[in-house]
């Protein structure tokens, strides 16, 4: 017997944007983080306020924010450093004058709103503002954080509690013909973590093992993610091996290491060639390689490998590459293993995405962009009810700890990590995390 039609409805959580606004606040990294694109010394964040009205007639104001990386987002050197980041600065605000009009004042729900503001940021306005998709989401995302926070703090509900009531998401239903998108969110969806694990970022020009046994004294780091060069296999495995045998010698039993070359392998024969090398050389290392992230170039539609080979060893994640929804079926037919979250590239398709590759029995990872203050509280809380391989990656604490220090006082817990661990806020809060 079929399953009655369910008739269309707008919902009790849903909502309208009625204003919202942007300001900007540079932070300098306390180390430079070394990319395969360059280096970065400073970002800007972008801390976004929405106020939305519910359904009912109440209205809240809800925050997000996210750091605007020219070199992670938009790594074309046919444009100044100086270039890029002005331009990033004016799609923000763009985005915040116009983001009340993403649905022309029609009250949907918030993951809707959020998915339309994906569409307009990536699709509407590429023509007017030439800047890639991950850019334009990346500028994008804070709003899309805001919309959820401030309908959860209208609605004294978490964020994450939004999806228990059907409603249609006409911007994502038809990637679930078989119950749509909210119900797919609802499977997805985890009790929150207590606890997650903390790691240190290592690239080639940091000295080793101090760095690590610095970390290990003063934190309790037993996970560490490589930056590695993805051009010289033999330089990434002696990294590879190297900071494996610095963690064991100051104690970490069983270390956990996780690749990221930033697309500059050449191949998936060349991610393959490392992890024969690593293997060979030392198996411990080997076994403690997790997952790797993005090796080759984010357009796998123009540039596509055949991953199985890969992926049969080791978890190969999808990161710059997923900048549409459009882009999971393509991957899982390359036989990419899962894909690697960010909340910077909007958190309704996060959880959109989410959703699709436990559907379809892919991998996930939370990883970050240095993402501070609200934005961490963010990342957090997604990596906490999601079931990802690494909880999340949170390195600001790292990278910009300045920018963490209204918060210290009352969440040091999650911003410090301590025995290897970032501790979950005891209450969840309404909301994304903003009222924390």
């Amino acid at each position: 017997m079929s399953p009655p039609a369910r008739q269309p409805s707008i919902g009790q959580v849903a909502c309208r944007v009625v204003s919202a606004s942007v300001s900007f606040h540079p932070q300098k990294l306390v180390t430079p983080l070394v990319l395969s694109t360059g280096t970065i010394e400073e970002l800007i964040e972008a801390r976004a306020t929405v106020t939305i009205e519910t359904v009912a007639g109440k209205r809240a104001e809800g925050r997000g924010s996210i750091y605007l990386s020219d070199l992670w987002a938009w790594p074309d050197l046919q444009y100044s450093h100086e270039r890029r980041v002005h331009e990033l600065l004016a799609l923000t605000s763009k985005i915040a004058t116009g983001c009340s009009e993403i649905a022309f004042g029609e009250t949907l729900h918030p993951l809707e709103l959020g998915l339309r503001l994906h569409h307009w940021a990536v699709k509407e306005l590429a023509a007017e503002i030439p800047m890639p998709a991950m850019a334009r989401a990346m500028c994008a995302s804070p709003f899309d954080a805001a919309i959820h926070d401030a309908t959860g703090i209208a609605l004294g509900r978490s964020s994450f509690d939004l999806f228990d009531e059907y409603v249609p998401i006409p911007s994502a239903d038809d990637y679930f013909p078989h119950g749509g998108v909210i119900e797919a969110i609802c499977r997805v969806i985890r009790p929150m973590r207590k606890n997650l694990s903390a790691w240190l970022v290592v690239s080639k020009s940091d000295l080793l093992p101090e760095m690590i046994l610095n970390a290990y004294a003063k934190s309790g780091y037993r996970c560490f993610k490589l930056k590695i060069t993805g051009r010289d296999n033999y330089e990434d495995v002696r990294l590879t091996i190297d900071v494996h045998r610095a963690a064991q010698c100051i104690g970490v039993e069983k270390p956990t290491i996780v690749i990221d070359s930033n697309e500059a392998n050449p191949d998936a024969a060349s991610v393959l060639d490392y992890l024969e090398r690593l293997e060979s050389l030392d198996c411990e290392a080997y076994r403690a390689l997790a997952y790797i992230e993005q090796p080759t170039a984010r357009d796998i539609a123009n540039a596509p490998f055949d991953w199985r080979p890969v992926a049969e060893r080791k978890p190969v994640l999808l990161d710059e590459g997923l900048s549409d929804l459009s882009v999971l079926a393509v991957a899982r037919q390359q036989g990419w293993s899962g894909f690697a979250l960010k909340t910077c590239k909007g958190h309704s398709m996060l959880l959109v995405a989410a959703a699709w590759a436990h559907s379809h029995r892919m991998q996930l990872s939370l990883q970050d962009l240095t993402n501070p203050g609200l934005a961490l509280i963010h990342s957090a809380l997604v990596g906490a009810h999601l079931p990802t391989l690494n909880g999340a990656e949170l390195n600001s604490p790292q990278f910009t700890s300045a920018a963490n220090e209204d918060f210290i006082p009352r969440l040091g817990s999650l911003f410090t990590p301590r025995n290897g661990l970032h501790y979950l806020p005891v209450n969840v809060p309404d909301g994304l995390g903003s009222v924390l």
